[in-house]
């Protein structure tokens, strides 16, 4: 049996080396299973290649993914089950910030049956406050409005069948929410919670308007309610507007002595056109862009190097 353990990296070369040795103590301990550590560069400006490349001479278990520029985490995180060749494939950021100590217990429950193996993260040492009330607002809007079942507090960090993996390969969107898609995809699921540590070293790479953007491509991508919104707003504000035009009009015409100027009517009129307009148009906008990234087919990510690859993927 052999186990593919997938690790998005960018900007992380404080870290490569304690995750390194944590995973050789875990999985030293399951000795019955072949290993292979998939490391995907992502474009990172610090030394993150160089530790991984000492890594992949000393370990031939240790396989490097060196992008040729920065993709994006979920992208990184394509490229590594594209690339995975286990019966299983475990994702696991470099951060430490997901216990690799949880990887039997991930096996375990594969083991029982499961297809997929979430976590859920209970607590987080030191979360800054705004991305706590960040992540369960997203959780709520995905759950509300989206076609998928997201329960809260998930994470990339997950074991994923084989069979799972193959019909992964298959998805060839180019916006895409990884942890998304594979709750889209189903099959059968359990969960495992855990207590992240607050990160040692380095900073977060996902910052909030990188985290912003991702919440808005999540959306747009499993929904079209935000597109439906839009058109009961402008219902509501048509009515709105209409009534409230309706009553400066009375009170220009048959009142004594007009409470609201002509001038005033027209502002009122047109702020609220004005901004219906505007926010269906950018809102169009979002899908329309999402269209044209689909419709000019770039490649999802560029490879620049492999490290103790045999062979590419077969994505057939």
């Amino acid at each position: 049996m052999k186990i593919s353990i997938v690790i998005p990296v960018y900007c992380e070369e404080k870290n490569i080396q304690s995750l390194y040795k944590r995973l050789e103590q875990i999985t030293s301990t399951l000795s019955e299973i072949n290993w292979e550590y998939i490391f995907v560069n992502d474009g990172s400006h610090d030394n993150s290649i160089l530790v991984l490349k000492k890594l992949s001479h000393t370990d031939k278990k240790v396989k490097v993914i060196d992008f040729s520029k920065n993709f994006g985490k979920e992208i990184a995180l394509t490229a590594g089950i594209h690339y995975a060749h286990g019966d299983a494939a475990i994702c696991i950021d470099a951060d430490l910030q997901h216990p690799p100590e949880l990887i039997p217990k991930l096996i375990e429950e594969w083991g029982k049956g499961a297809e997929v193996v979430a976590t859920i993260r209970e607590s987080i040492d030191k979360q800054p406050l705004l991305r706590s009330i960040g992540s369960q607002a997203f959780y709520w809007l995905m759950n509300k409005f989206s076609n998928l079942e997201m329960v809260s507090q998930t994470t990339d960090f997950r074991l994923l069948d084989k069979k799972v993996i193959k019909e992964f390969q298959k998805i060839t969107e180019r916006v895409r929410m990884f942890r998304g898609i594979i709750d889209w995809m189903g099959f059968k699921k359990v969960y495992v919670k855990f207590h992240a540590s607050e990160r040692q070293q380095g900073v977060a790479g996902y910052s909030y308007a990188k985290l912003w953007h991702l919440a808005l491509s999540s959306l747009t991508s499993f929904s079209l309610m935000p597109l439906r919104l839009t058109g009961y707003l402008g219902v509501l504000i048509t009515i709105i507007s209409g009534l409230m035009l309706v009553l400066m009009l009375s009170s220009f015409f048959l009142a004594d002595q007009a409470a609201f100027t002509p001038l005033a009517i027209v502002v009122v009129a047109n702020t609220f056109l004005m901004g219906i307009v505007l926010m269906g148009i950018g809102l169009v906008a979002m899908y329309v862009g999402a269209i044209h990234t689909e419709a000019i087919n770039r490649p999802i990510y560029i490879v620049s190097e492999r490290l103790n690859f045999d062979e590419k993927p077969d994505l057939k």
